[in-house]
């Protein structure tokens, strides 16, 4: 007898050991690291640097070769005559062949420019990602609740379970002892068995609600997986919103910062150096009719005006733009405090009803208490015995209702203010 009792000692006391503890944050974290959108951020890396890599071969030597074959009705003679001097005239038929090669020195920042526009790009792209992964954290909230209250409604039920076996005993001893009815004794035996029918309900609920979780995280979990309560940290009331969608606002107005730097890149003066090899005829020298090769080489300057006849308006755009993120980043800000007074004013009301919860539970205690001793008694039936039991029931499941709404206003809150 004492080995069966060390054997069923030892195996609860294993599965403890085995049972998986999950926090929020690990949830969370784990859901993160698995959701597919999080795969796009290195996609956008890739874009960016095959970007920039482009942008900088820009400033490698560019190389063209063209040709041409022509033939023209008329060409240069030279009609005055040179005493001992003759001068060939030019063939109709002229070829050439060029290569040219331009190297640039100065830009005027364009290249500096477009890279800092990729850059920028690239991480409001990231920061987009952020916002729609910081969106996760919420549904991973409502799942790891959800089964948290499962999880009290199950001890609650085991409790009313308790509380008709203590009822269903006595009324056995009063069936057997021929001061009862059986009837009673049946009423009983039929709660226990809708008791019964609840957990099996909550514990497929719960079985559901990790199944969910497991595809969100990419692990395995069994109905021995125990959730532990969130520990709510007490923020002060001065704290900043740190939410994702304003380092969003922030980055894009950096972009268009970058833009707006761009275009002035754009509009300044080029110096390039350019070498041109041909072989043709005529060559340089037009007064030889013959094939020649020939080159020429120096530093190009360029400025081109066209782009100063819109870079006023394109500026005026920009501007334009950054009023409106300015607008969309106060909008999310009146949105963000109004949702936090809401849900403050949630915490407060649920504390309140949460006190009252208690005290209510603590009278249906003493009543429950009393109506059990006159069940002993055979003063009460059955059936006042569960109405008491139930009514009890009722209180402790508004109590665990109340408790779990507090700890999710109070998680929405955190979740709100980015914390």
């Amino acid at each position: 007898m004492h080995m069966k009792k060390l054997l069923i000692f030892c195996l609860f006391f294993s599965q403890l050991a085995f049972a998986q503890t999950l926090t929020l944050e690990q949830v969370q974290q784990k859901a993160r690291q698995q959701y597919p959108l999080l795969k796009q951020k290195d996609l956008i890396q890739q874009v960016k640097d095959i970007n920039i890599e482009n942008l900088r071969k820009g400033f490698l030597p560019q190389v063209s070769v063209s040709g041409q074959a022509t033939y023209q009705s008329e060409v240069t003679t030279v009609k005055i005559p040179f005493p001992g001097v003759s001068i060939e005239p030019l063939s109709k038929d002229q070829y050439k062949v060029v290569a040219d090669v331009n190297q640039m020195i100065y830009d005027g920042g364009l290249l500096k420019q477009q890279t800092a526009v990729q850059k920028m790009n690239a991480e409001v792209e990231e920061q987009k990602i952020e916002v729609e992964l910081y969106k996760l954290t919420d549904r991973m909230n409502q799942l790891y609740l959800g089964i948290l209250f499962i999880d009290e409604q199950l001890k609650q039920t085991e409790l009313v379970k308790k509380d008709l076996q203590t009822g269903l005993k006595k009324i056995e001893a009063q069936v057997n002892g021929g001061v009862a009815f059986k009837s009673n004794l049946l009423l009983l035996r039929a709660e226990l068995l809708k008791a019964d029918q609840r957990i099996i309900e909550l514990q497929s609920a719960r079985t559901g609600l990790l199944d969910v979780l497991s595809l969100f995280t990419g692990e395995a979990y069994s109905t021995a997986t125990v959730l532990q309560q969130p520990s709510i940290p007490v923020f002060a009331a001065e704290q900043t919103i740190a939410r994702p969608e304003l380092n969003l606002f922030q980055k894009q107005k950096a972009l268009l910062g970058e833009q707006q730097n761009l275009i002035k890149a754009r509009n300044l003066p080029k110096t390039s150096f350019f070498f041109q090899g041909g072989y043709g005829r005529p060559g340089l020298n037009f007064l030889e009719n013959k094939f020649a090769t020939y080159y020429i080489t120096g530093i190009r300057f360029n400025w081109a005006f066209g782009g100063l006849y819109t870079a006023k308006k394109e500026k005026e755009l920009i501007g334009i733009n950054q009023q409106i993120v300015a607008v969309q980043e106060d909008v999310f800000l009146l949105n963000t405090n109004t949702q936090l007074k809401q849900q403050q004013a949630e915490i407060d009301k649920i504390n309140q009803l949460i006190s009252k919860d208690k005290e209510i539970i603590e009278l249906r205690i003493k009543v429950k208490e009393a109506a059990n001793a006159q069940l002993e008694n055979n003063v009460i039936t059955a059936n006042d015995y569960l109405r008491e039991v139930n009514a009890e029931d009722q209180a402790r499941q508004m109590l665990i209702v109340h408790q779990l709404q507090l700890l999710q206003a109070q998680i929405n809150y955190q979740t709100i203010k980015g914390k």
